[in-house]
């Protein structure tokens, strides 16, 4: 069983930038690969991005690439999400989630998911 607990979130204004963490507790973190996704209002869960155990392998969805960066610290059991120049359109409640396979941008894959933190951005 792995718990995660994601922080972060909040109200920011379009352009700013914000870091969400994750933070792992149960078994090895190190065992999984880990993703990020969010649920927009009315919309449904979408992939974000995604790191593999390793941090060798990264994959983001094509509204993000250049502007966010998914990283981990194994050491503290923590995976980030480092998001620059928000938009409104990444408006959302955002889930980190574990996974026993490889880097995989479809939700079944995963198979541990936290409760979400709240990222609201205001034009």
């Amino acid at each position: 069983q792995v718990q995660l607990v994601e922080s972060g979130g909040g109200l920011v204004q379009a352009g700013d930038s914000r870091r969400l963490s994750c933070l792992a507790s149960g078994r090895t973190f190190n065992d999984y690969s880990m993703g990020w996704f969010r649920q927009g209002p009315g919309k449904e869960r979408e992939f974000v991005a995604a790191i593999s155990w390793s941090s060798s392998s990264t994959r983001y969805t094509d509204s993000v690439k250049g502007r966010f960066t998914i990283s981990r610290d194994n050491a503290k059991n923590t995976v980030y999400l480092q998001m620059n120049s928000l938009k409104p359109e990444d408006t959302g409640m955002y889930y980190c989630a574990a996974s026993r396979m490889v880097v995989s941008t479809f939700p079944p894959s995963y198979d541990y998911w936290g409760q979400g933190t709240q990222v609201t951005v205001s034009a």
